[in-house]
């Protein structure tokens, strides 16, 4: 029986897929446990899983609102990701992941999780990395969309050269950010780092797991050795309780699908009069509409509409006529799996390269969250449910989509064999 640990923060998008392959794995006889920031000791310990404790928690930068609105920050937001959450609490990581890890025999990273490579360089501890999303490998022939550096958007259509010094300068850009972790690396007799722990350093020579399929980006040349492809790893909670189930059961019976509104786990804290946008779209296209608001919403809604705070994406995605949303990995990986038609909102992050290979895919429309009008909602969802080949493209990619909690703790467990 194998011990693996693994170490993530962020979202529910940063989490879910973990959960996903630690359930796995004990499905395999094998243990699991998953070191977290505070907030997600309940869901990790609901899903059957081992918890230990990440520091530092978002109560500590003024709560959750206040910190998704500078995460979100299109063009500041990695800067005060990395300068002011993470490297002043960089000791604090390699302390709980280092307590985390007694005993075990595998450790996975998220690629924020900087001080779990030092963990096991100080230990001797095998490391396997984990990507999310293929924005994470920075190729230079798949080049992602940078959503925080708008202007590299025209070098990206340039090619590979000008791709190259792009990529250079993001390196100087991460060794300038990453001074907290470089001393710590120096204190603990670990010699200097070869690549920015933010780039090319958060790969592992033994295992790179890529939590995504096939469908979404194709391996290339220069990703890292040894990734392995293992698609979306889903989960999105428990079930819903009874009384939650009935309401939804209830509305689905009542009229056509719905088109349902989502802004994942995070976004949703900074959505603003989104929902009064989504609601006025259904209008105009004469739809019904389900809203997961993650709070309540404070206004009267009309007939057809229904708003959740909270409902498994897995319940109700697959009953839409068409799922609008942010396009975060862990709600990309439902909605894929879903087969239904999309229409992408993306704010930052991964998330508008994660929206453009949807739409390469041909089966989902995009607009920036920050350009959305309720005439435009209304025009992009008209387009995208008048044209039956959207629908068609997006059951053909959840037909053939992998059982990536499967094949990743496979891949996972073969690393240590």
């Amino acid at each position: 029986m194998k011990r693996i640990v693994f170490c993530t923060i962020g979202s529910l998008g940063d989490l879910h897929p973990y959960i996903a392959i630690a359930r796995a794995l004990r499905a395999r006889g094998h243990q699991a446990v998953i070191a977290t920031t505070d907030r997600y000791r309940a869901a990790v310990l609901a899903a059957g899983i081992e918890y230990a404790r990440l520091r530092p928690d978002e109560a500590e930068f003024g709560g959750l609102e206040a910190v998704a609105a500078k995460l979100f920050d299109p063009y500041r937001g990695p800067a005060y990701l990395v300068r002011e959450m993470i490297m002043p609490h960089i000791r604090e990581q390699y302390e709980d992941i280092d307590a985390a890890c007694a005993g075990a025999d595998l450790l996975v990273t998220h690629p924020l999780t900087l001080a779990g490579p030092l963990v096991c360089a100080k230990s001797g501890l095998p490391w396997a990395s984990s990507i999310l999303a293929p924005a994470s490998l920075m190729s230079a022939t798949d080049r992602p969309l940078i959503a925080s550096a708008a202007w590299a958007h025209a070098v990206r259509r340039l090619g590979p050269a000008p791709y190259h010094v792009l990529r250079r300068l993001a390196e100087m850009l991460a060794r300038r950010w990453e001074r907290p972790l470089d001393a710590l690396r120096a204190e603990l007799g670990l010699p200097a780092a070869h690549e920015p722990a933010l780039l090319r350093g958060q790969f592992s020579p033994r295992l790179n797991l890529a939590l995504f399929p096939r469908l979404l980006a194709e391996p290339q040349a220069d990703w890292p050795t040894n990734t392995v492809l293992a698609g979306f790893p889903r989960f999105d909670g428990m079930s819903a309780d009874t009384r939650l189930r009935a309401e939804l059961d209830a509305f689905l019976a009542a009229g056509d699908p719905p088109v349902v509104f989502a802004l994942g786990s995070s976004v949703v804290m900074l959505a603003g009069d989104f929902w009064d946008k989504a609601i006025d779209a259904s209008a105009r296209l004469g739809r019904r509409a389900i809203l997961l608001t993650g709070t309540p919403l404070s206004r009267a809604l009309p007939a057809g509409v229904k708003a959740f705070d909270y409902l498994p994406y897995s319940s109700v995605f697959p009953k839409a006529a068409a799922i609008v949303h942010q396009a975060g990995i862990g709600t990309l990986a439902q909605a894929f799996a879903a087969g239904r038609p999309q229409l992408i909102v993306p704010v930052a992050y991964d998330q508008p390269d994660n929206a453009r290979r949807a739409v390469g895919l041909g089966l989902a429309r995009s607009i920036p969250i920050r350009k959305v009008t309720a005439a435009g909602l209304a025009a992009e969802l008209g387009r995208l449910l008048a044209a039956p080949e959207y629908a068609a493209r997006a059951r053909d990619a959840a037909s053939g989509l992998d059982d990536g909690a499967s094949r990743g703790a496979d891949a996972l467990l073969a690393s240590i064999s």
